[in-house]
């Protein structure tokens, strides 16, 4: 009988790259467990004195649901046996397993975060695990990613391994590990450059009126792929430009010019069914595993959706993401943790700044998260010190979002108080005139201990009804025994009706609570927004959703 830690080339019995040594498991939870075996083949799946068995169909596939069991910290065998073939994981944990996707500030690792000098060293946690899937596209859904220089493998997080593993997902998962003193298996699945509408299945895709025009183009890309000769044709007409262009470039040099610009790029002549594509890398990188046990998804996506006209159908493309998720990962309450953007780039004009598409992306996410059960929705844009749209603080997002798991999902409590862990910071409720000035509301527990940081008030913006926004002062009012409000004024509007805050592609902001948990960005206006680039305006419909 052949024995084995991993399926090779030419073996019947082959399971995906998700099951693997030093993997984690999710508790309590039914355990999934499929794979590939001779048709009609008997397999049986053993784990901690737990063991199923399944037939596989006539094309080979089989399926098994271990019972739940609790968390084990200690490493033991997975065994999946065929008649004549046996391939065992050692080191398997049960814990908690979460899924953390979205794009490039999802995918930075830790070597590459503020805080890795101090964490990398002191990382050594065996019962923290993380797996990072390759980065690609694929026009059809896989049943498999690939193994390869480091990818797609179970690791141990340590000073040795922690640097590679998703800056996010190491402090979200070092604090779940530490509070809840249970395994924590994280698995990255995060592509820079992606859109909402990569991370969703062509056939819902099909569905939003919205992408129509986006999949149209890409299929006559495809089809004028193939009508040119597919590969064969990309390389003959590459070589042709390059022929052209070095020509070109002799001549200029012979009149004692530079080389002419526009060098031909081989990229430009690649297969457009390959990478950034519709559902490509949900394709390539999320259908391999569909099916698995998890505990949650942590998903930090849509600053790619803020170039453009790309805002259009994020406000379709994103809320599929959730709902083409839980679909796959069979939980329709599956946790869904969203990560709001961050923003980036230099402060520049008022007008530039509040018409910016970050903005509107912002606005879709909170509005996604408020229409969906079970999710919660993580601010960001205090942690980022400079322009960049990789913020080098990882920790504080992390921090945050493990904060919201554990209240939310674990239902985590504070001691001190005797209530659930604070998780979200100050949220827009409601708007009063007070003679020239406005009065805004939170919710109440988001509002406790409202404060501005220093009594600084930054990040204020306030408009009468010419809809022109001005800065503004602003401070708190009442506390202890009264509701606080935050009070918002400028001499140079004195008839207000609208407020705005924190409202910029790389927003200033001092208002938070007593956790020093940043308030949400928002707008007390529903009036259209006008993106400074191209022609279409975002309206907010009768219902207040975008």
């Amino acid at each position: 009988m052949l024995v084995s830690s991993r399926a090779d080339a030419g073996q019947q019995l082959q399971m995906p790259n998700i099951f693997g040594d030093q993997m984690v498991l999710q508790r309590d939870k039914p355990i999934q467990i499929w794979g590939r075996a001779e048709a009609d083949n008997t397999i049986t799946v053993s784990f901690a004195g737990n063991s199923r068995a399944a037939i596989a169909d006539s094309e080979g596939k089989w399926e098994v649901a271990l019972a739940p069991m609790p968390a084990q910290s200690s490493g033991q065998a997975l065994t999946v046996k065929s008649a004549e073939e046996t391939l065992v994981f050692e080191d398997v944990l049960v814990g908690d397993v979460w899924l953390c996707g979205g794009q490039s500030n999802m995918e930075w690792r830790l070597r590459s975060s503020r805080d890795a000098d101090l964490e990398i060293p002191s990382s050594n946690s065996p019962g923290l695990r993380y797996l990072r899937i390759r980065p690609e596209g694929s026009p059809e859904p896989r049943e498999n990613f690939p193994r390869e220089k480091g990818d797609g493998v179970w690791l141990q997080c340590n000073p040795e391994t922690a640097g590679d593993c998703s800056g996010v997902a190491y402090f979200f998962g070092q604090r779940l590990h530490r509070h809840l003193d249970v395994p924590i298996g994280l698995i990255n699945a995060a592509w820079g450059g992606t859109m909402a509408q990569h991370w969703v299945t062509r056939k819902t895709l099909e569905t939003l009126p919205t992408v129509k025009s986006y999949l149209e183009a890409y299929d006559e890309k495809c089809r004028q792929w193939v009508a040119e000769g597919g590969e064969q044709g990309a390389s003959e007409r590459f070589a042709l430009a390059q022929k052209q262009w070095e020509a070109l470039a002799k001549e200029a040099r012979d009149r004692g010019e530079k080389d002419p610009p526009d060098r031909p790029n081989r990229r430009n002549y690649q297969n457009p069914a390959e990478g950034r594509i519709p559902a490509g890398p949900l394709n390539a990188m999320i259908m391999p595993m569909a099916g698995l046990s998890l505990r949650g998804v942590l998903f930090y996506q849509g600053e790619n959706n803020s170039f453009g006209d790309t805002w259009i159908p994020f406000r379709e493309t994103f809320p599929a993401v959730i709902s083409d998720w839980r679909r796959l990962f069979r939980n329709d309450e599956l946790p869904f943790g969203i990560i709001q953007i961050a923003g980036w780039s230099t402060r520049r004009s008022m007008t530039y700044d509040m018409n910016h598409h970050t903005n509107i992306v912002r606005e879709v996410q909170f509005n996604t998260w408020r229409a969906t059960s079970n999710a919660g929705l993580i601010v960001s844009f205090d942690a980022n010190s400079n322009s960049s749209i990789h913020p080098g603080r990882k920790s504080p997002v992390g921090d945050r979002a493990a904060r919201w798991a554990l209240s939310e999902v674990h239902g985590a409590m504070d001691a001190t108080r005797g209530k659930p862990l604070q998780w979200q910071g100050p949220v827009y409720q409601s708007m009063e005139k007070e003679k020239n000035r406005i009065r805004i509301t939170f919710e109440e527990g988001s509002d406790q201990g409202l404060r501005l940081e220093r009594a600084d008030a930054r990040g204020f913006y306030i408009a009468g009804e010419d809809r022109i926004f001005h800065h503004a002062d602003a401070r708190v009012l009442g506390g202890r025994d009264v509701p606080s409000v935050v009070e918002v004024w400028s001499d140079d509007v004195p008839s207000p009706v609208a407020v705005r805050y924190a409202w910029s592609n790389l927003p200033l902001g001092s208002l938070m609570n007593g956790k020093e948990l940043p308030a949400y960005p928002f707008r007390t206006d529903k009036w259209p927004l006008k993106p400074h680039y191209g022609e279409a305006l975002y309206e907010v419909s009768p219902g207040g959703k975008d």
